[in-house]
């Protein structure tokens, strides 16, 4: 890299924004700082290898499926293979009412509800189950009722709702009352400490006056009832509340339309000048971030099930094609390319159901953090999820890319690849894009080393309190970082019998880990948290051990050598250890610093002649960020939300108008 570019890197990365440090001080608030139990993952970091982390011995035999679970799941199936028309509800780009009526009437709007409120009571292992055979079938339909549970009313107020709270809302959302989330606004993506949206308490206490505007609100089109998290302008802090979508100044101002997931209930949704009785608080006030936060822990399980339902589906279209299809006078399978492809889904399909498996067990034990977990699975889940329905549609071909209508008006099986991988593709961005993921991960990944160095890094801890706390810093590093090269390693997992040789890998392999992010550490010291692309490749290096230990323990668990599990690993554990090896690789041998560099001089025009010879758009920069609610009332004054959120729109439409003419 010359020496341009690394002074470029330097000076883009000393001059950060006055509002990072707040930023980061309102996500590190929120962030539980205490582990509730063990985690397979945060072990891992630091090079310990614990796959009973992920199946204990108590879990080596599955227990017996509950009647009433068995009932249920019978049902559901029954219902959508006989009601659900998954390409009806593309094109017409709604969910029918009968549908919606009949989910309710099973009850699949309580599944994750307690009993005792009138849901279904399900386990996260049973949830996992449908989950899984939902997602087989129709992401529209995963969507709507995951967004209802998963992060809607049900969850966070079963979680730190008041009794009142749940019983006044939870035999509402059972029987069918559809919810919602609301944090995203337009200039408020994963960064809460820009929440625009204000609940201002009345003078008597008695309830908030909610104003605002939310994004990208699934379900918000269809809901009852929706959790909105807001702001209170005197304190910063930002609360939890259940608002009913009738109450006067609550309104759908508009319905976004998708790539993909074409009937998703998704919208803007404004609050002008809401009354929300103080009973209607979930948790604390001031404890929004938390519960959110929370409430995703478990609340991502979904996506890895819905994903894994998804591949298993395209792995049976791609298997009976392969067979099927003759070219060059021999079945396609017969060709390299085809099988390699076929192999490869195979061997991702059966990972990515290991890691929706894992996670559900993980979270119905008590004496289990899956914080980590739960964002590697839906992290790795999405984005297998998303490569795999591309290979097979390039398997597929042309009649991947067809619709399943033109197909079925030729007279060809109507499969759906191209529908699929259509809505596959916002699951990397739902609940906490790759991006975000990645970066929550890293975070808790180093953890152990900030609470172990804490000391040194507190600003508030005077130099004498720092000399006072090295020694103790000295023995926790001299008594670990030896063993990270020390493992005798040979010696362990016999008992595994030859999948013992795939964890032996994984514990070389997380040792190697944990001694790379501890280099890092050292070289970059606390500007480290700027080096996404270490960090990120760590992260991935991690993934991958993760979802092969899942694999080699759900074999182990399912008795391999009788249940033909064990040559499926062998190729899991192959692509696990490609892609670990170019990740540890790539954390220090890459081109991240010129990378960097060169993208802002793109930024800043230097190199606008790339896009000569086309038809540009009509925006100029300032016009594509969305105006700030916050920023209007700041230059305004407080004048009313209704005022300011006129000016914003005054704001956006010239833009508009500019595109229209062009």
């Amino acid at each position: 890299m010359s020496d341009s570019s690394k002074r470029e890197f330097a000076r883009a990365s000393a001059n950060q924004p006055k509002d990072v440090a707040k930023a980061r001080a309102v996500a590190e608030q929120a962030r539980d700082k205490r582990w509730a139990g063990q985690s397979f993952l945060r072990e891992l970091f630091m090079g310990r290898l614990e796959p009973e982390l992920l199946f204990a011995r108590q879990d080596s035999t599955e227990p017996p499926l509950r009647p009433e679970f068995v009932e249920f799941y019978g049902k559901l199936e029954d219902f959508l293979m006989d009601v659900v028309d998954p390409v009806e509800i593309d094109v017409s780009g709604n969910y029918p009412l009968h549908v919606i009526h009949g989910l309710a009437d099973l009850g699949a709007f309580g599944m994750k509800i307690s009993k005792e409120y009138g849901g279904l009571g399900l386990t996260h292992r049973e949830y996992v189950r449908v989950m899984q055979m939902v997602g087989s079938r129709d992401a529209n339909i995963t969507a709507l009722l995951s967004a209802h549970q998963a992060i809607g009313v049900p969850h966070p107020v079963q979680m730190f709702g008041s009794e009142t709270l749940k019983r006044k809302y939870l035999p509402r959302c059972a029987a069918g009352a559809i919810s919602a989330f609301a944090l995203t606004e337009a200039s408020v993506g994963s960064d809460p400490s820009k929440l625009a949206t204000l609940a201002r308490p009345s003078a008597d206490g008695s309830h908030f006056i909610l104003d605002g505007q939310k994004l990208w609100c699934t379900n918000g089109t269809l809901a009852e009832v929706i959790v909105v998290l807001a702001r209170n302008p005197e304190t910063q802090r930002i609360s939890c509340f259940v608002v009913e979508m009738d109450w006067p100044g609550v309104r759908v101002e508009h319905r976004c339309h998708f790539m993909g997931l074409r009937a998703l209930g998704n919208g803007v949704v404004g609050f002008d000048g809401v009354r929300v009785p103080r009973e209607n608080l979930v948790g604390e006030e001031g404890s929004g971030l938390r519960v959110a936060l929370a409430t995703l822990n478990t609340g991502r399980l979904t996506l890895p099930a819905a994903t894994a339902g998804g591949v298993k589906v395209a792995l049976e279209m791609c298997r009976k094609w392969a067979n099927a299809r003759v070219q060059w006078g021999q079945p396609i399978v017969k060709h390299e390319a085809i099988a390699h492809g076929l192999t490869e889904i195979a061997a991702t399909s059966y990972a990515m159901d290991a890691v929706a498996e894992v996670v559900g067990i993980l979270a119905d034990r008590k004496d289990r953090d899956i914080r980590l977990e739960a964002a590697a699975a839906k992290e790795w889940n999405t984005v297998q999820g998303w490569n795999m329905l591309d290979r097979a549609l390039q398997i597929r071909g042309g009649r991947g890319y067809e619709t399943e209508r033109s197909l079925a008006a030729r007279g060809e099986p109507a499969l759906g690849i191209e529908r699929m991988l259509r809505d596959a593709r916002i699951n990397r961005i739902f609940e906490g894009s790759s991006e975000i993921m990645h970066l929550f991960i890293a975070r808790e990944a180093v953890d152990k080393h900030l609470e172990v160095t804490q000391p040194l890094l507190d600003p508030k801890v005077n130099w004498s309190g720092k000399l006072r706390a090295l020694p103790a810093i000295g023995l926790f590093y001299l008594l670990w970082y030896p063993r990270l090269w020390i493992g005798l390693t040979f010696l362990k997992y016999h008992q595994y019998g030859p999948l013992g040789a795939h964890l032996r890998f994984a514990d070389r392999a997380s040792r190697r880990l944990a001694r790379n992010i501890f280099h890092g550490m050292l070289r970059f010291g606390p500007g480290l948290e700027r080096k996404q692309g270490f960090l990120f490749r760590a992260v991935d290096a991690a993934l991958e051990l993760f979802a092969l230990s899942a694999a080699v323990m759900r074999a182990e668990r399912r008795q391999a050598n009788q249940r033909g599990d064990l040559q499926v690993v062998e190729h899991v554990a192959f692509r696990a250890r490609e892609r670990f090896e170019a990740a540890l690789r790539g954390m220090w041998h890459n081109e991240d610093a010129a990378s960097y560099a060169f993208a802002q001089e793109l930024a800043r025009g230097r190199h606008a002649w790339l896009e000569e010879g086309i038809i540009g758009l009509a925006y100029e920069d300032a016009e594509l960020e969305p105006a700030s609610m916050e920023d209007v009332l700041a230059a305004r004054g407080r004048r009313g939300v209704v005022e300011a959120r006129g000016a914003a729109r005054e704001h956006e439409e010239p833009a508009q108008a500019k595109m229209a003419r062009h």
